[in-house]
């Protein structure tokens, strides 16, 4: 049953000309760029922010609990432990890798999206083009297919790279949403961090440009 259905893909590809190759790679980064930012973007508790912080200062980081807030929430608290002077200069430059973490692969998934219903459209110019000669030629059948393979050719890559594109585009705008509610919650963090050691004899100086 594998083999038949591995068969019947390839047939498929083949159908559709030297450009289904560049769609079924883009298809292959497309989803293993989405599987990692669902990954990246584990919050690591159901909490908000201040229950959170506040659940953290009375047990402490619990143990096989990993997530974005989490780590940030960890690395955050450890630092403000410290009494530093520049604590938000230094919060800032600790959550900036969790940032990048959850920002990575973003454009990727952007490039992938616009660039695939491209080479879909480019599949179809191909296809035409085999038509037309063709149809030029007097010729319905040929080693390439004829009029037939040509229209064969256009729909197939035309299909494929709205197969690509369409999902790609729905799961990251989710994936979106939920990078920059992450966003804010981390800069709410910062900003809580920073209150509460405010609130201390030694007050948190927060650089200014």
């Amino acid at each position: 049953m594998i083999a038949g259905v591995l068969r019947q893909f390839a047939d498929y590809v083949e159908a559709g000309g030297w450009v289904m190759p560049p769609l079924v790679l883009c298809t292959l980064l497309l989803w293993f760029a989405i599987g990692y930012r669902f990954a990246a973007l584990k919050r690591g508790s159901k909490r908000g922010v201040r229950n959170l912080l506040r659940r953290h200062e009375e047990k402490g980081r619990q143990p096989n609990n990993d997530g974005v807030l989490v780590r940030a929430l960890a690395r955050g608290t450890s630092i403000r432990d410290s009494r530093p002077n520049n604590l938000r200069a230094l919060l800032d430059d600790a959550f900036s890798d969790e940032q990048q973490e959850i920002q990575r692969f973003n454009t990727l998934i952007m490039t992938i999206v616009l660039s695939a219903p491209l080479l879909g459209l480019l599949g179809t110019v191909v296809g035409m083009i085999e038509t037309f000669d063709s149809l030029g030629d007097m010729s319905l059948f040929s080693q390439s297919g004829g009029i037939a393979g040509g229209i064969s050719q256009a729909l197939i890559t035309t299909q494929m790279g709205l197969a690509v594109a369409i999902p790609g585009l729905i799961v990251n705008g989710m994936l979106h949403r939920k990078q920059k509610d992450i966003e804010l919650e981390l800069a709410q963090l910062k900003d809580m961090l920073c209150s509460d050691y405010r609130n201390n004899p030694t007050p948190c100086r927060i650089n200014r440009p």
